[in-house]
């Protein structure tokens, strides 16, 4: 890992992902580990961002590294047309290792080819989204003791979504079924399917919320109006699911209910208090993993 950009959840193995969540664990058994003082991180957020940039600041800031960057592309010089390429140059004689996220599917990649330092991909679009994906993973591992043999209910935008599709690579390691619940406008894409059939791991789609007892992962999404074209599409689907309290009722004891966050109203309120809601934790789990991804790409661990 040292050294390398982290673009895709593809580009690491599975006995790297393993030995990263093993790092999170450490970093989340001693939170403040200042290993990097002399280190500089770039925080290039094109796209607006709550959860994935302050957990990635304070990631950094418990490394002991410094950040700079922006949070709003409109106050860098994109807003004077310079390019991304003219950017990610700029950028890497300042920095050690660039946390980026773009609206555009494929920038994370491209940034990766042009830039001196490694790029971190904190979502490009409807692409990718992996370091999220290795905090769900670290997630689903805490709650349920192991990543293998697990029913995965993925519920939602199953389309535009970046943390399923990216989830979904990942998890192909370790023998899942999974479960698609979307309308038919937000169905998982043709490629995942795809892959899965090649791999022989077994999935099955369906538009209605029903058969909860069988899941073990309830992973929802919300419906991401800004990916849409047409809104009235959008208006159609905004609602599709709303996964409430008494939804849960005869639900297995292990359950846990993630969500990439932010929601909108997909998850009622008074899911919040059950202890099968675990989506708060899940991004507090951020931290760690991401404290794990920076120090292991810089070679620290």
């Amino acid at each position: 890992m040292k050294n390398r950009s982290l673009v895709s959840i593809n580009d690491y193995s599975k006995e790297e992902i393993l030995r990263l969540l093993d790092v999170a664990a450490e970093f989340e058994e001693n939170t403040v580990q200042p290993v990097l003082t002399d280190k500089v991180i770039a925080s290039l957020f094109f796209e607006p961002s709550t959860r994935t940039r302050l957990s990635f600041e304070t990631a950094i800031n418990r490394l002991g590294a410094r950040v700079i960057g922006f949070s709003d592309s409109s106050s860098s010089s994109t807003t004077k047309g310079e390019t991304l390429k003219d950017t990610v140059i700029m950028v890497s004689n300042y920095a050690d290792l660039i946390v980026m996220r773009h609206p555009l599917e494929g920038s994370a990649r491209y940034a990766s080819e042009q830039s001196s330092v490694p790029i971190v991909n904190a979502g490009d679009g409807a692409n990718q989204h992996p370091t999220q994906t290795l905090l769900d993973l670290y997630s689903i591992k805490k709650t349920q003791g192991t990543l293998e043999n697990l029913n995965i209910f993925m519920v939602g935008d199953l389309k535009y979504g970046r943390t399923v599709h990216s989830l979904l690579m990942a998890m192909t390691h370790f023998n899942p079924t999974f479960y698609f619940i979307a309308p038919d406008e937000l169905r998982m894409p043709k490629e995942y399917r795809q892959l899965l059939e090649k791999m022989n791991i077994p999935y099955y789609e369906k538009t209605e919320m029903d058969n909860l007892n069988e899941a073990d992962i309830l992973y929802m999404t919300r419906v991401q109006k800004e990916r849409f074209s047409d809104l009235m599409e959008y208006e159609r689907v905004k609602n599709a699911y709303i996964l409430q309290n008494s939804m849960l009722n005869n639900t297995r004891n292990n359950l846990r209910i993630l969500h990439p966050l932010p929601r909108v109203n997909e998850i009622h309120t008074d899911v919040d208090a059950n202890p099968k809601a675990y989506y708060f934790t899940q991004a507090e789990n951020g931290v760690y993993v991401r404290m794990a991804i920076i120090a292991m790409i810089l070679g620290i661990k």
